[in-house]
């Protein structure tokens, strides 16, 4: 028999509900029951062990994901699992998906050179912290840029530090002279050979890079693929990527046409002269170059973090390679499979209409402020009233904080916040910090309590500091509908 799941539900979202699970023709039997209360994202555990009399036979529950409470406790209790499903219900079958199949994000084949440009002027610590960085968000080679008619005498030393520490190293240079020292220092790779160096392939053991003699000319590339292939040894051939409208499509066309003469040779793609050379946001740049690379089973990119803007290039490169390499063994699109690399919008950012969100103000009857975003803007509301604005300034003289310095000053971070996502089409969850994808690092640990700056309770599961003492320990859902 297929599972059977209880979906506990409000009155507002109940037709929904039934509505999506009807167009996600799941393959579970289940249940909608609606528990006697207008807007569920007011559900609590303990209304929960209160109202439900009848599980319906089902195996589990599900219930809303901002539903508070001890649902642990609660399934031990009633003998029945009780789990969250998503915080919106537009999420539904997004839920299911991912509980079925989950993309394994933990595979590629894909490699990462990052180079540290500007190593010459680094000191060999100042080199290893910089490695350090980059492979902490990826990287898994590190290359060191030599300037030209900069003077490098301390490249070996930094070679040897780096292969202490267990890294690969290449070394990137247009004079022959920093490719044999790097080399005999003990470096991986040598970035670049053409058909002109290649006897320097025979004074070291590292694998060359190689390009094209002169640029573009790729039957000179292919003389330097036989060369070493009669050599038996190893190589990876980079035909070079071109800046915008300075050949990049040109440059695109010789990478296909690259691997349409030579099905198995190694490939690079120095995705630098995109990222670094287009002031536009790298995550986007990044995805579509490794989109490429898969489709061309190109498996090795050399990346640069030299500009500002393209200050994450590493680490968006990491997560592009592992959600391309998962959408293309899955034979799917890139989508659904992680949101790492949307940090300015998202996919579903106004859950609830504006409609919704005045049906659930005209239940609210304590004054704690919620904040909600829409379509239509910002919304603000307590027992007391229900504001609106596509400005936060405007909303300022309507909450009657001018003299809570603390309120005043919590409020206006979540403002601040709501009136970002609503501008950028992100999701907004009172009291969290807005999500940046793998543009910010997940905070391990908070470092200031918000408790500081506002009273207790301006959320929906925390009672008013303006409450009664006798009313203080509930939440606003269990002062309202308790």
């Amino acid at each position: 028999m297929p599972e059977h799941i209880l979906f506990l539900t409000g009155k507002l979202a109940e037709k929904q509900l039934r509505r999506t699970l009807e167009e996600m023709a799941p393959e579970f039997r289940y249940t909608v029951h609606q528990l006697g209360l207008t807007v569920a994202a007011l559900m609590t555990a303990d209304m929960i062990r209160r109202r439900l009399k009848d599980t319906f036979g089902a195996d589990r529950v599900l219930v809303p994901g901002r539903c508070r409470g001890d649902l642990e406790t609660l399934s031990r209790d009633l003998g029945l699992l009780i789990e969250r499903g998503p915080d919106e219900l537009h999420d539904l079958p997004e839920f299911f998906g991912k509980q079925k199949k989950k993309p394994d994000l933990s595979r590629y084949e894909l490699h990462i050179f990052a180079e540290i440009v500007e190593a010459p002027q680094l000191s060999i610590d100042g080199i290893l912290r910089r490695a350090r960085a980059y492979r902490k968000d990826g990287a898994d080679v590190i290359d060191i840029g030599c300037l030209p008619a900069t003077p490098f005498p301390h490249m070996d030393d930094a070679v040897r530090a780096l292969k202490a520490e267990g890294f690969l190293v290449s070394i990137d240079s247009l004079e022959n002279d920093d490719l044999v020292k790097g080399g005999k220092a003990g470096a991986d790779f040598l970035l670049s050979l053409h058909e002109d160096s290649l006897w320097i392939a025979d004074e070291v053991v590292s694998t060359p890079v190689l390009i094209p003699a002169r640029h573009g000319d790729l039957d000179s590339l292919d003389r330097a693929i036989a060369a070493m292939r009669a050599k038996g040894r190893e190589f990876i051939v980079d035909p070079i990527l071109d800046p915008i409208h300075f050949g990049f499509t040109d440059s695109i066309l010789r990478y296909h046409e690259v691997r349409r003469r030579h099905p198995d040779i190694e490939i690079m793609m120095g995705v630098g002269n995109l990222t670094e050379l287009t002031h536009a946001d790298t995550a986007g740049i990044n995805a579509t170059l490794l989109g490429i690379c898969s489709e061309l089973h190109i498996k090795h990119i050399l990346a640069t973090q030299v500009s500002k803007h393209a200050r994450k290039a590493v680490r968006e490169a990491d997560l592009a390679r592992r959600i391309m390499y998962a959408a293309r063994e899955l034979n799917r699109l890139p989508k659904h499979i992680d949101d790492g690399l949307m940090a300015l919008h998202e996919r579903a950012p106004f859950p609830l209409s504006r409609e919704e969100i005045e049906e659930l103000y005209r239940q609210i009857k304590d004054p704690s402020y919620r904040i909600l975003i829409s379509p239509e803007g910002l919304h603000i509301f307590n027992r007391d009233g229900f504001h609106s604005a596509t400005d936060p300034f405007q909303l300022f003289p309507k909450l009657g904080v001018e003299t809570d310095g603390g309120h005043a000053f919590y409020l206006g971070v979540e403002l601040a916040r709501a009136h970002i996502a609503w501008q950028l089409g992100k999701r907004y969850n009172q009291d969290e910090p807005l999500q940046w994808g793998c543009q910010v690092d997940a905070p391990e640990e908070q470092a200031v309590d918000p408790h500081a700056y506002k009273p207790a309770g301006t959320t929906l599961q925390k009672a008013s500091h303006a409450s009664k003492a006798d009313d203080s320990a509930r939440s606003p859902a269990e002062r309202e509908l308790g």
